[in-house]
């Protein structure tokens, strides 16, 4: 599955990095996407929206606001936990997979891909799949620059009007190539018909 049409597709970047967690390069991940999309060949099929610090509350907002049809999320994971979001002051504030995925049922009729890049996210991808077309998430922790040079690899695939498997791909290649072990830990998952 291809991005094609006459309307822009917004790809919204989720990130998180409470205060009482390992610091992580989330502005860098974003840049460096940003950077891709405005240099892609259908770089006019695109709008990038962020969220930082983005509580749980925060998701719910954004989706109504801005009809993604990607949802790139950036942070840590806690494997059976959750995903790592903020509290109103800051701190962790864990989400599971059940609840994320009941959340992004109620959008599936707009979202089209989820993109989980955060250590340990292979859980909730699995949960978000039943309602999704495609979900990316880590199948063990994943360092910074793995992460990063997922993401941008698979994002250039993507302003390339690339299919998500391609991009996927193109992702773990990116990393390989840059010199990092980390190739094998994002996972594409398919919504099963």
């Amino acid at each position: 599955m291809s991005f094609s049409g006459s309307h822009p597709q917004s790809i919204l970047f989720l990130a998180a990095n409470p205060k009482d967690t390992t610091r992580l390069r989330l502005d860098q991940e974003l840049r460096d996407i940003g950077e891709g999309l405005r240099r892609a060949q259908k770089r006019d099929q695109f709008h990038l929206e962020q969220r930082l610090a983005v509580r749980p509350r925060d998701i719910q907002r954004a989706m109504l606001d801005i009809s993604p049809q990607i949802i790139h999320f950036s942070g840590h994971g806690a494997g059976k936990e959750g995903l790592v979001f903020e509290d109103e002051v800051g701190n962790t504030k864990l989400v599971d997979g059940e609840a994320l995925a009941g959340l992004f049922e109620l959008f599936a009729d707009q979202i089209r891909c989820v993109v989980l890049n955060g250590c340990y996210s292979e859980l909730q991808a699995k949960a978000i799949v039943n309602h999704i077309d495609y979900v990316i998430g880590m199948n063990q922790a994943i360092g910074d620059r793995a992460a990063i040079e997922f993401a941008v690899g698979f994002y250039d695939a993507i302003g390339a009007g690339r299919p998500i498997e391609f991009a996927h791909k193109l992702g773990c290649a990116a990393i390989r190539i840059a010199g990092i072990t980390e190739h094998l830990t994002p996972v594409l998952l398919k919504k099963s018909l």
